[in-house]
């Protein structure tokens, strides 16, 4: 992260620089393009070549009876090479939001605790909640603002979803690389194994779904993302790491547990080897 330097009104007596304490917009991203704009992913030089940076991969959501459930696989790629086997890719944007990250793994975590003080700043300074499609907006202007980056390569491009307080349910919203957002219904996914995800989610999600229902779909369309696409990480059943998965509800955000989520991979690839096996002897 770029060294943080005093804004053009900083003191030396030990009081805070006017521009903390002048009232100004609720919005923590405007107040820093205009005290330390250098320190916004967006502000940066920009690389005169592509880099090389790891990579997260497959995020897949789906809307229950309730809710919402994220959910993401543990790799990160560099090119050919596994970068991570363990890198987290949902996160909780606030109590009632989550945010999964498919793209620059490194720009893709920034933005996401960017996004967080973002909502925490609005909050304290308001003190209400932003609505839903507020936070929505929010990120688009937040994503658009590193398009510079994204046209080197540097790419994020996060999914998005919550509980929407007001209306009662769950929603989920998509983006592009130049901030457009997009409200997708029922389920959706992003990143390489996307395509195969999103398979797999149309087989498997039906109206009426409960969470743990939800959570099964999930991590179900996640292995077969996995089972197609390279830089999507499967359940690693020998090092014991799971997907990130989070339910969020009227009750908030939730992280699955481990124990939860072993319990479910067992019992998929359970029902699948019996399936093979099934297979096998027809064709005998």
């Amino acid at each position: 992260m770029t060294p943080w330097t005093p804004g053009p009104d900083a003191t030396t007596s030990g009081r805070l620089p006017h521009a903390f304490t002048t009232p100004g917009s609720s919005s923590f991203v405007d107040f820093l393009a205009g005290y330390a704009p250098q320190l916004l992913p967006g502000h940066r030089p920009l690389p005169t070549s592509e880099v090389a940076a790891p990579h997260g991969t497959t995020i897949v959501a789906l809307a229950f009876e309730g809710g919402i459930v994220m959910a993401g696989d543990r790799r990160a790629t560099m090119g050919p090479m596994i970068a991570s086997r363990e890198i987290e890719k949902v996160f909780p944007a606030d109590e009632y939001s989550a945010v999964g990250i498919a793209g620059a793994a490194g720009l893709a975590v920034e933005l996401v605790r960017l996004f967080q003080l973002e909502l925490e700043h609005y909050e304290k300074i308001e003190g209400s909640l932003l609505s839903l499609d507020g936070k929505a907006n929010r990120l688009a202007t937040m994503i658009r603002g590193n398009l510079g980056l994204a046209m080197q390569g540097l790419a994020v491009v996060p999914l998005f979803g919550g509980f929407d307080l007001d209306r009662g349910v769950g929603r989920i919203f998509s983006y592009d690389v130049t901030g457009g957002r997009y409200e997708e219904h029922d389920h959706h996914s992003v990143g390489s194994g996307s395509v195969f995800a999103r398979g797999s989610l149309k087989k498997l999600w039906r109206p009426g779904l409960d969470a743990d229902g939800a959570v099964r779909v999930a991590v179900e369309a996640l292995v077969d993302a996995a089972d197609d696409d390279s830089a999507t990480g499967g359940p690693d059943t020998v090092r014991r790491i799971w997907p990130v998965v989070a339910t969020v509800t009227a009750a908030g955000y939730l992280r699955a547990g481990d124990e939860q989520l072993g319990e479910i991979v067992e019992r998929v690839e359970q029902e699948r080897r019996e399936a093979h096996r099934g297979r096998g002897g027809a064709a005998r």
